[in-house]
């Protein structure tokens, strides 16, 4: 590697040295290269154009120093004809797709202007260089650059007023969607859901095709568009009802967009074929296969919101934003990266139907009950590659022959999935029990033509098997002769001249070639010609060497393009059976969840929840399913939640009986609690001492519903839960510098989403609110949110608070109750229990924590003498009894 093209920064070179725009030179001054490179760029202008030169990938002008500032690679310069020198930067060639990852992954289009002759063919012109690939944040296919766990999204968004349309895909898979709806408050958290790598926007913005990597701002961007998110500002036009429908009906090939759900949703329809204009730009040499268009509804999921994902820990972690430790670890046991994609959709899109439901759980016991069908099928799913990302790369034309030969080993592997479940009764089972028999032809037509462990690259020949093809046999017969003759040609030469250290050896500059040390340069025969003359040893060759040479190597390429194009052919054979293949391996994904799923229920103790229609959250012994993982066996105390009227508004006669409203007098604080028959309660104020367990708890609630409304089974002795429709999570707060706001207005903000969007069939968990601000604020403010969704909403909610004066919400509304989370007292110290039992904490023993957090004695004592005086002289008791 030169010092150039070294990966280690160097010092910043002085710019007047060198040119670093392209558009600052007089191009007439420029060699041909620099000419061609210039008129390549002007065509991509925002895209960065790695351009091939012999061994490397180079970038020159502005390009380069953008790629040394993000890669950390050496700035230097290069002579680029009477113009003078030029920026330039660059990478090895056989690692481009390691560096080309990392500009995308920062937000930048990438494109690959490759050389496509052998230099030496060039005969002293231009060597020839074509554009061989395009890559943007959401067009990846190259297996390098894509996470497999993972699906890896473009978006497109049409916005219209308040409404608006959203259509995504991932070409490496073949899944595209649409769906329109209202409330843009719903868009941002649809793209926050999908977390796509860029999203396409319409707009008259004049810098159009233009890349807004994560945190740019523009004023052509909505309000409502994150500003994680990689945009690309494109053209309108594409993006119209007319030109929109019309690629769709193309694409697809039918009459109307009726078939695809999506005839009567003019937005969707113009962000879907918005998107399909933008991969035909994108990837003209290799075509998407795409599935045929799904249209979803957001309604028809359960809604977890941006918040409640990360209050939740579904996919990473909170403090550190990774992955182990998170909902995703704790239930991730599958066999293939298709399940493993298959189960972060799931947890991100929760059902509603409870019958969905139900046909996930019915496969889950079948599983469980037949062990020996689990382990088996586990065991096989483990020999099947991913099938899905296989078949979007061969029907690319990106493939490679090990691609295909990975390909082949896993549907030949399908047919004997489908024997192992063909006594099943479970729907997702049933799927798997009929192959085409076409795939398994396809199967066995690989492996009669591949050779068993191919080679990466396509064009330096070994792909195919002998007997495939009898031109191909016989140039390989000739070809293997001349390599013979070669090879007997240094001991017969030896033999010949009587020179025994006579060597025959070959290098890409000089071909064949017959070695003889100087010193034994007076035997050399007549009929040796003089090729080169070095230190050590002059080299020879002969008439016939050359003649053997020249037709090794015409044979040679004759051979491995013969080679490349049967492969091709094969190749695109594949791409035509994309659909079948993307099928059943739709149907393997889900048959790898439920299977990892029915082992984790049988390695943690889960039950079957029952999933009723009316709102009861009954859950016997609960665990939370990360926590409990975390600790050693048998150490997590399971704790139960009874939560939730058992009909949407109808209960008992006293449940029916009229509640306060926010407006109205209270009753007496001290009225009697619910008795043991009173229904169960909508709200519960839960208290306890900091680190005792609350915020695990309520989690714990909100894992175990979303778990169950992806057919889950869940940790817990017994469960019956009622449908969600969203869950909501405020669990802690921190200042939102990037906005101006404070720890107090985040809470707040988040806290009248929760109250503006909240129903009675929510489940709302939410942790000290109104901590941020003086006592008598928070308390006021802590009270009025608990009553507004006991009373108004009549969402099931969960409350943790250390405001104990809460408490006395029970005695006053008849769908209140209070719990506590238990310590046990002693002289100098309390246990924590980790117990939640009914009744309401008059302590929060914050200095206790403080103790066992290592805050020095004398302060420990002095706060134990303030809390003494404020306990004397605190108001707000006598405040709230004053309240009737």
């Amino acid at each position: 590697m030169t010092a150039s093209h070294s990966a280690t920064p160097s010092t910043k070179p002085d710019a007047s040295t060198f040119i670093s725009d392209h558009r600052a030179v007089d191009r007439t001054k420029l060699s041909q290269m620099y000419q061609h490179y210039i008129e390549t760029k002007e065509k991509y202008p925002h895209a960065m154009l790695l351009y091939r030169v012999g061994d490397f990938f180079e970038c020159y002008f502005e390009d380069a120093v953008t790629l040394a500032q993000q890669l950390e690679l050496v700035l230097t310069s290069k002579q680029a004809g009477e113009q003078g020198r030029v920026a330039m930067s660059g990478v090895p060639h056989h690692s481009w797709e390691r560096y080309a990852t990392l500009l995308v992954e920062k937000g930048y289009a990438v494109v690959i202007c490759d050389q496509v002759e052998d230099a030496a063919e060039a005969a002293g012109r231009l060597v020839r260089r074509e554009i061989t690939r395009i890559l943007t944040p959401g067009t990846l296919l190259e297996d390098g650059m894509l996470k497999a766990s993972r699906n890896n999204y473009l978006a497109a968004v049409v916005i219209a007023g308040e409404h608006w349309g959203l259509a995504y895909a991932d070409i490496s898979t073949g899944e595209f969607l649409t769906t329109q709806a209202s409330n843009l408050e719903h868009l941002t958290q649809e793209l926050m859901r999908l977390q796509p790598s860029e999203v396409l926007i319409p707009t008259n913005a004049p810098d159009l095709g233009s890349l807004l990597r994560p945190g740019e701002k523009s004023e052509h961007l909505p309000e409502c568009l994150p500003p994680s998110f990689c945009y690309a500002l494109r053209s309108q036009v594409p993006f119209s009802q007319g030109e929109a429908r019309a690629k769709l009906l193309q694409k697809f090939k039918v009459r109307s967009l009726e078939g695809l759900g999506c005839d009567r949703l003019p937005l969707a329809v113009r962000a879907a074929g918005g998107l399909l204009e933008y991969l035909e730009d994108t990837q003209k040499d290799h075509p998407v296969f795409l599935q045929a268009l799904r249209t979803y509804t957001i309604t028809d999921y359960l809604i977890v919101d941006n918040q409640t994902r990360r209050n939740l820990e579904i996919t990473q972690t909170v403090r550190d934003g990774t992955f182990h430790g998170s909902l995703l670890w704790a239930l991730d046991r599958t066999s293939t990266a298709m399940g493993g994609r298959a189960l972060r959709r799931w947890l991100l899109q929760p059902l509603l139907d409870i019958k969905g439901i139900r046909a996930r759980q019915d496969t889950i016991a079948e599983l469980i009950e037949n062990t020996p069908l689990r382990q088996d099928l586990r065991q096989l799913l483990r020999q099947i590659y991913d099938l899905e990302r296989l078949t979007g790369r061969a029907g690319s034309g990106t493939a490679n022959a090990r691609d295909l030969v990975a390909l082949a080993d896993s549907l030949a592997r399908l047919p004997e999935l489908a024997s192992l479940v063909a006594d099943t009764r479970s729907p997702f089972l049933k799927a798997l029990q009929k192959v085409p028999p076409v795939l398994s032809e396809l199967a066995e037509k690989l492996h009669a033509n591949l050779v068993e462990s191919p080679p990466i690259h396509l064009t330096e020949g070994g792909l195919i098997r002998q007997g495939v093809n009898s031109l191909l046999d016989e140039r390989k017969i000739t070809v293997e002769g001349d390599q013979q003759w070669i090879a007997n040609l240094e001991v017969d030469e030896r033999a010949k001249t009587g020179i025994p250290t006579l060597k025959v050896g070959y290098n890409k500059t000089f071909g064949y070639y017959i070695s003889i040390s100087r010193a034994k340069a007076d035997s050399v025969p007549s009929n040796y010609i003089r090729k080169q003359t070095l230190t050590n040893e002059e080299r020879y060759i002969t008439p016939e060497l050359k003649e053997r040479e020249a037709r090794i190597l015409s044979a040679r390429d004759d051979l491995n393009q013969l080679e490349y194009e049967i492969f091709t052919a094969l190749r695109d054979e594949v791409g035509t059976h994309g659909s079948e293949i993307r099928i059943l391996s739709r149907a393997v994904a889900a048959a790898d969840v439920l299977c990892g799923l029915a082992e984790l229920g049988v390695h943690q103790g889960y039950c079957r929840p029952e999933m009723v229609a009316g709102r009861e959250i009954l859950v016997v012994d609960g665990r939370h399913p990360v926590v409990e993982q975390s600790l050693p066996a048998g150490f997590f105390v399971p704790n139960s939640t009874q939560l939730g009227s058992r009909e949407l508004g109808v209960g008992s006669s006293e449940e029916n009986s009229p509640l306060p409203t926010p407006h109205s007098p209270l009753p007496t604080p001290h009225s009697p609690l619910p008795t043991p028959h009173s229904p169960l309660p909508d709200l519960i104020i839960l208290t306890g001492p900091n680190a005792s367990g609350k915020s695990c708890y309520l989690r714990q609630v909100g894992l175990i519903q979303l778990m169950a409304q992806i057919g889950s089974f869940v940790p817990a002795s017994s469960a019956k839960l009622g449908v969600c429709d969203r869950i909501f999570t405020r669990v802690g707060a921190v200042d939102d510098l990037a906005t101006g706001q404070s720890t107090f207005m985040v809470e707040m903000n988040e806290t009248a989403n929760i109250l503006n969007h909240a129903t009675e069939r929510s489940l709302v968990l939410l942790d000290e609110i109104g901590r941020g601000t003086a006592t008598f604020d928070g308390l006021s403010i802590a009270w009025a949110v608990a009553e507004y969704l006991a009373v108004d909403i009549r969402a099931r909610t969960i409350f943790a608070t250390h405001y104990h004066e809460l408490n006395e919400l029970a005695a006053m509304l008849p769908n209140v109750a209070n719990y506590q989370v238990t310590v046990k007292e002693l002289p100098d110290q309390i246990i924590f229990l980790h117990q939640v039992q009914p009744g309401g904490a008059d302590k929060s023993y914050g200095i206790e924590a403080g103790r066992l957090a290592g805050l020095p004695a004398v302060v420990i004592q002095r706060a134990k003498q303030v809390m003494g005086q404020i306990e004397k002289h605190s108001k707000i008791a006598m405040g709230l009894q004053s309240l009737d």
